[in-house]
């Protein structure tokens, strides 16, 4: 029997590096975005894949295409907002709330228009990031959006049990989130951040992938969030 995962948020970084492991696997792997060629050019790079043009916060669409899929055995939501940081004296408060419109809410959204049509053995995959825990200056806005997201998990994962739901929360990665910064200054920043963690690089998006699809796979896992953040939660190494 082929078992049919979604990946929303799949059509690039994180959730396009799971999509490809899970079709790896032998899954019959579905991709959905909100933008058009970041979907074509996803499934045209990998035939593999199937693609889905989809808002995550738009209930109607979401209700079309899970009737699409059918039974789904896997969901992974990857949806992803780079607003919120900064000092939270001049935090500008519509800017947080349109990061929580951007991840939190289609997440939530997501799952609920999912539950009717997940396999009793399914499994719900989240990505939240390590701002959710750590005393990070500039990310109380940030980071208090990632524990809403992370939050979802423990108490999902006993109401909607036998149905696992984990997530992952990763702290820096080489992925296209990082596009508003100019490369020059990315690398440089890569390289700074690097040096201070005990793994002595900044994560890839495959690296935080197999995370993802260990928590999506292992029917044993349920109600945990995965720290896969090259030891940053642990403090700079030393001098």
């Amino acid at each position: 029997m082929t078992t049919t995962s979604l990946v929303i948020g799949g059509t690039s970084g994180i959730g396009l590096a799971a999509a490809m492991r899970l079709a790896a696997i032998g899954d019959s792997v579905h991709v959905a975005g909100r933008r058009g060629e970041r979907v074509a050019a996803a499934t045209g790079e990998h035939p593999e894949l199937v693609g889905h043009v989809l808002d995550a916060n738009d209930r109607g669409a979401l209700d079309a295409v899970f009737a699409e899929l059918g039974t789904l055995d896997r969901l992974v939501i990857t949806v992803a907002s780079s607003a919120g940081a900064g000092a939270f004296s001049t935090l500008d408060v519509d800017v947080l709330r349109s990061a929580f419109d951007a991840k939190y809410w289609p997440t939530v959204t997501s799952m609920q228009a999912a539950i009717p049509h997940l396999a009793a053995d399914a499994s719900i995959t989240l990505i939240g990031a390590i701002t959710a825990r750590m005393g990070m200056n500039e990310t109380a806005g940030i980071g208090s959006l990632n524990a809403a997201v992370e939050g979802l998990v423990r108490p999902l994962a006993t109401e909607l049990a036998p149905i696992r739901v984990n997530a992952v929360s990763p702290g820096g990665v080489d992925t296209p989130w990082w596009d508003f910064v100019p490369a020059e200054l990315r690398a440089q920043l890569f390289a700074q951040t690097a040096a201070t963690l005990p793994v002595g690089h900044v994560a890839t998006a495959d690296e935080v992938a197999e995370a993802v699809v260990f928590a999506a796979t292992n029917r044993n896992l349920t109600g945990t969030v995965i720290e896969t953040d090259g030891g940053a939660r642990l403090g700079p190494v030393a001098a």
